[in-house]
């Protein structure tokens, strides 16, 4: 500032002129700082308030719209799809959190969409937990010709939006609910037990013991099988797996044919359904659930009801 002044004097120009300036500009600036501080102050306060905003799905019966951002095809017929998770009222792009669905494990999202000028509407389960890919969600569908929701999904274009409700189902998993799951699946039927595979095995305080036995038709078939091995490793002798194949290639491992009472039992826990809140978990097409129910009652299980409960040793998705 003195500088200024010393030129403003050569140049003949009233020096008490700047120093009014220069005080209105000194007000100025403390004015706007405080400005400023109280914006901060402001928004760090509501950041505090935006936690139960971030769970997108309980909050609104509702349904939202789910943008698709990525689709990845992971064989002939079946794709994953990640979808973005709308934002929140309130939400402050690079302040708050990404938004979750706020999902219980082993529940499912219901999709809706127009078609034909029918409002259709299909349920399925992520493979993703909450914050795992932060503000998205993956979904791995198979298309069928006949399926209404699985082919408008296959048609979607990136940018194009789905409608999404939930959370829905009977299941709820935690780390104290059995001390041992067998997961029984065919085909896409693997994605709730996948989502409750990674749960347990992600948490280090979680000692479920846990079978999966998990059919398909061609090994092509088989889904997110790099992941469940990866899963099996990690989890250092909790998590145990059988495929099985009715078309199997040369050199196959696994089990052929169709699901048998003899598998079941190898991986059922030994006392079978005597053990103490041990449960069997179902998914996967009708005619195979109508076997597996057969097999399990013949292994002295209960015949697992119409409708499902946590409760229930045998449940159905």
């Amino acid at each position: 500032m003195k500088l200024i002044r010393d030129v403003l004097g050569l140049a003949g120009i009233d020096v008490s002129v700047f120093e009014l300036i220069e005080s209105h500009l000194y007000i100025k600036v403390g004015i706007l700082v405080v400005a400023l501080s109280l914006g901060l102050s402001l928004v760090f306060a509501s950041q505090k308030n935006l936690p139960n905003a971030v769970a997108v799905l309980p909050t609104s019966s509702d349904f939202h719209h789910a943008k698709l951002v990525q689709k990845v095809h992971l064989s002939h017929n079946t794709a994953l799809y990640r979808f973005q998770i709308p934002h929140p009222v309130g939400h402050m792009p690079g302040l708050s959190p990404e938004p979750i669905l706020g999902l219980p494990i082993g529940q499912h999202i219901s999709l809706t969409a127009e078609i034909n000028g029918k409002e259709i509407q299909r349920k399925y389960t992520p493979t993703t937990l909450d914050g795992e890919d932060p503000g998205h969600f993956h979904l791995v569908v198979k298309t069928y010709d006949q399926g209404n929701i699985s082919k408008y999904l296959s048609l979607l274009t990136l940018g194009q939006t789905v409608k999404v409700k939930g959370p829905s189902g009977r299941f709820k998993y935690d780390k104290n609910l059995a001390p041992h799951l067998l997961m029984i699946a065919g085909g896409t039927g693997i994605t709730p037990m996948y989502q409750i595979i990674k749960a347990s095995v992600q948490d280090p305080e979680d000692k479920t013991q846990l079978r999966l036995i998990y059919a398909n038709v061609n090994q092509d078939d088989i889904l997110l099988r790099d992941e469940l091995k990866g899963l099996e490793r990690k989890a250092a002798g909790r998590l145990k797996v059988h495929y099985v194949l009715n078309n199997p290639p040369e050199k196959w491992t696994g089990g052929t044919g169709f699901v048998t009472s003899d598998m079941i039992e190898q991986y059922m826990p030994e006392g079978g359904p005597k053990v103490e809140k041990s449960k069997v978990l179902l998914c996967g097409p009708p005619p195979m659930i109508e076997a597996m129910k057969r097999n399990l009652v013949g292994l002295g299980y209960p015949a697992p009801k119409a409708l499902s409960k946590l409760e229930d040793q045998v449940f159905n998705f």
